[in-house]
């Protein structure tokens, strides 16, 4: 019995149920999109150690795996999330005492003059600011199992892009739309993102976050520690950073009368933590890559509402591999004119040649 489509029918309405298919699987594993994702962030980090265990020095590939596992569990993962189990910490202290920020704004108030706000939209702001914070850590009580079950999917599939690399890459080759050679050419590009984004991005961070911990610890800031794990994340945000750490612990020691010790602060933020920022960021992308900071900027914008504390990463991340994608689509596009004009000429040569003859 002959079927009631033509072939071209046919053709788009497999396309199209693979499409919708592939919409439900996102859409049912969009709460755990963060796994896979860094799961193949951790892949290009660590790839170039694993080939040069494996493919070069011939050692066990799954003693290679696991050990690399391990590494990304005790040194990135778990360092991660204790930080992250802190913040939520000590902003659920603040959310029950806003009794001490209310204190502090009464105080700027009294030695600048001006009227601030009222004291119900700084309890209204602590609020608001508690529960956006709170929905971007992760959290012991209610969450527990989604970061189990997340922190497995990553392992799980760090696991079997290492064990089964090669079937992994072919599969890559195959199916992404474009040619060999400008595969070679994404595969650097996001290389240099990754190396940028990530491996340099947390390493100014963690940078940053040491020197404001240690420079508010000296002038005798209460919760220099925890003020240093804020500086940490706050230091993703290109521009602002650690400024937004710093600068008002010391402009409220100088409403206080502390004179020394609030100038103190904001000249060791201005002449060292902000200088060792920007020779960090320089030599840094010449090693690793630059990033415009804008791109950072909109990535975290994008990234924060979706995947939580991790869209520090992964926003800018999406977004820079987004831009590669349009410069080799705009370069593959372009060599396809190229392809179609030198055709059309071969063609016109042909016909002209045939009708002299």
């Amino acid at each position: 019995m002959a079927n009631v489509y033509t072939p071209r029918q046919q053709r788009i309405l497999l396309i199209a149920s693979i499409l919708v298919i592939a919409g439900f699987i996102l859409f049912g594993l969009r709460q755990y999109m963060s796994a896979f994702l860094g799961a193949g962030i951790l892949y290009v980090v660590f790839r170039p150690w694993f080939t040069n265990l494996v493919h070069k020095r011939k050692v066990n590939r799954r003693l290679v795996t696991i050990l690399l596992m391990l590494f990304a569990l005790i040194v990135i993962i778990m360092p991660f999330l204790a930080l992250s189990l802190l913040l939520v910490d000590r902003i659920q202290y603040y959310s029950q005492n806003s009794g001490e920020i209310l204190q502090l704004v009464n105080q700027l108030e009294k030695t600048t003059g001006i009227a601030l706000t009222s004291q119900e939209t700084v309890q209204s702001a602590i609020r608001q600011g508690t529960q956006f914070a709170s929905r971007q850590f992760p959290s012991v009580v209610g969450g527990a199992l989604d970061i189990i079950i997340i922190i497995g999917l990553l392992f799980v599939g760090l696991y079997f892009m290492f064990m089964e690399e090669e079937g992994f890459l072919k599969g890559l080759r195959r199916y992404l739309p474009f040619r060999d050679e400008t595969i070679d050419e994404l595969g650097v590009d996001l290389k240099n993102m990754v190396n940028a984004n990530v491996l340099g991005q947390a390493l100014v961070s963690l940078v940053q976050s040491l020197l404001t911990g240690l420079t508010l610890w000296i002038f005798g800031i209460p919760d220099a520690a925890f003020w240093g794990v804020v500086a940490f994340f706050f230091a993703f945000i290109p521009i602002l950073g650690t400024p937004l750490v710093w600068g008002p612990a010391g402009l409220i020691l100088l409403s206080q009368g502390e004179t020394g010790r609030g100038a103190g602060i904001l000249i060791v933020g201005v002449v060292v933590i902000i200088n060792i920022d920007n020779l960090l960021r320089i030599v840094l992308a010449k090693r690793m890559g630059d990033v415009h900071p804008l791109i950072t900027l909109a990535g975290i914008v994008l990234g924060v509402p979706i995947f939580g504390i991790l869209g520090l990463v992964i926003g800018p991340l999406l977004l820079a591999y987004f831009i590669v994608l349009m410069r080799v689509f705009e370069k593959q596009n372009l060599q396809y004119c190229k392809d179609l004009t030198e055709r059309e000429q071969k063609e016109a040569r042909f016909q002209e040649k045939a009708a002299q003859s």
